[in-house]
């Protein structure tokens, strides 16, 4: 029998994940501003800005309940090439285009790229991490993304300069850089899903439908809290170069405060262990996010490019809490059988924060000033606060890991006398795995 993988820190698959994740969320984070850049070398405004920042998230509105679908009822790798091909095909080819139409559609597919990794990633975390690693093992997995958004907004800005006809075409390299950089993933993509998962799942007739994942107290709070602190960090990709216009600071330097942003973020995460020991996970919640909210709305202010650093960097590290523990809070929410249906959700929820705000972005930027979306992002981090107040929405703590876990569960999957009663709409439960200390998955 093949011996259960190994649980706690440097696991090979959980590093190799967090490098893959590192890159393509680097060709990702360097794409996004070099696409703003080379838009507005194209001729376009703000509110075309926003618009094709916008697109980035639109075609993933429409596939992630059916990923996370399949994903619920099956493995979780194969989605990583994907969706690594797709981000890189979507940058390469965003940089040779020559129309705002056509930017927009490749921005799209490099967006469903990224969601398609996601999906998959975050499932391999759920499945693989036993209960009480989660908050560590997801923490450890957005240090991936963070490293991602410190390196790519400094390399984008050491390749994009000049005005004009020269700002596009240094932008448009910079865009075919993240394409490379986001192909290079592809060599970490071994041996992270453990070969326990293939066939893994229930039956795919066994649904869990979205109203009841939705109607689990916690997950919609997680999935709120998520699309703030996805919005703000996204507005801030996509809208700091044209702050960065209109302040007449540097390309360079608007990638070296994305980046410090993201450094801090990362530090955040290195000791989200001790701040959950010390605050708990409400008060962290609570804290982290009415921080970023006033931060977040700071930056609407005309200061100087020191103190906008020093915003930048607590509010990097504010906003480094809500992805984590959203995550954690959705799954540990969510019905059995429905673990990455219900990550799909959030990252659903995600994707139509990155619709909407870039949108509504570009609308209050045409109209009152490009300074304007960041106070709107910070009345949105001031509600996630509040609903940070109300914990993570479960009424008792899950018990230790039993001999009933079912297959297709994730490790955290509830409490662990599930009962096995087909129509008691979470499916019929397949023999224990030993402990639940690892899902098949």
């Amino acid at each position: 029998m093949t011996p259960e993988p190994r649980t706690g820190p440097g696991r090979g698959w959980l590093l190799r994940l967090v490098i893959a994740f590192a890159l393509a969320q680097g060709a990702v984070s360097m794409a996004r501003p070099a696409v703003s850049y080379r838009a507005l070398a194209l001729g376009a405004d703000e509110t075309a800005v926003g618009v094709i920042a916008g697109v980035y998230a639109l075609l993933p509105l429409f596939v992630a309940v059916p990923l996370g679908r399949r994903t619920d009822h099956g493995r979780c790798a194969p989605l990583l090439p994907l969706g690594v091909l797709l981000i890189s095909g979507g940058c390469a080819l965003s940089g040779i285009v020559s129309s705002l139409p056509a930017m927009a559609a490749w921005s799209g597919v490099m967006g469903l790229g990224h969601l398609c990794f996601v999906i998959g990633a975050q499932s391999i975390v759920a499945r693989q991490s036993a209960p009480d690693e989660q908050d560590r093992d997801f923490g450890h997995f957005t240090i991936g993304a963070s490293l991602g958004q410190l390196i790519g907004p400094v390399a984008a800005g050491a390749l994009i300069s000049g005005q004009g006809a020269t700002l596009g075409r240094t932008s448009a390299l910079a865009l075919l850089v993240s394409a490379g950089v986001a192909a290079v993933a592809l060599t970490s993509l071994w041996r992270i899903e453990h070969r326990r998962a293939k066939g893994a799942g229930g039956k795919p007739g066994h649904k869990v439908p979205v109203r009841a994942i939705l109607g689990a107290r916690g997950v919609p709070a997680g999935i709120f809290i998520s699309m703030a602190v996805l919005s703000a960090t996204d507005i801030l990709t996509a809208y700091l170069p044209v702050v960065g216009e209109h302040r007449s600071i540097a390309p360079a330097t608007v990638g070296l405060l994305l980046s410090l942003r993201a450094a801090a973020t990362i530090a955040c995460r290195l000791v989200m262990s001790p701040l959950l020991r010390l605050l708990g996970r409400r008060a962290l919640l609570t804290i982290s996010c009415l921080l970023a909210g006033f931060l977040c709305a700071g930056v609407a202010l005309p200061v100087s490019v020191p103190v906008l650093a020093v915003m930048l960097a607590v509010l990097g590290f504010c906003l480094g809490v809500g992805q984590p523990l959203s995550m954690t809070t959705v799954v540990r929410a969510a019905p059995d059988r429905a673990r990455s249906t219900a990550l799909a959700l959030r990252l659903t929820g995600n994707r139509l924060g990155q619709v909407a705000a870039p949108a509504a972005a570009g609308l209050i930027a045409g109209a009152v000033g490009v300074a304007a979306p960041f106070v709107l992002l910070g009345v949105g981090l001031v509600g996630a606060a509040g609903l940070g107040l109300r914990g993570d929405g479960r009424s008792k703590p899950s018990p230790a890991p039993l001999d009933t876990g079912p297959l297709l569960a994730a490790p955290d999957a509830g409490p662990a006398t599930v009962q096995p009663d087909p129509t008691a709409g979470r499916g019929t439960v397949p023999p224990a795995v030993k402990k639940g200390t690892e899902s098949p998955g």
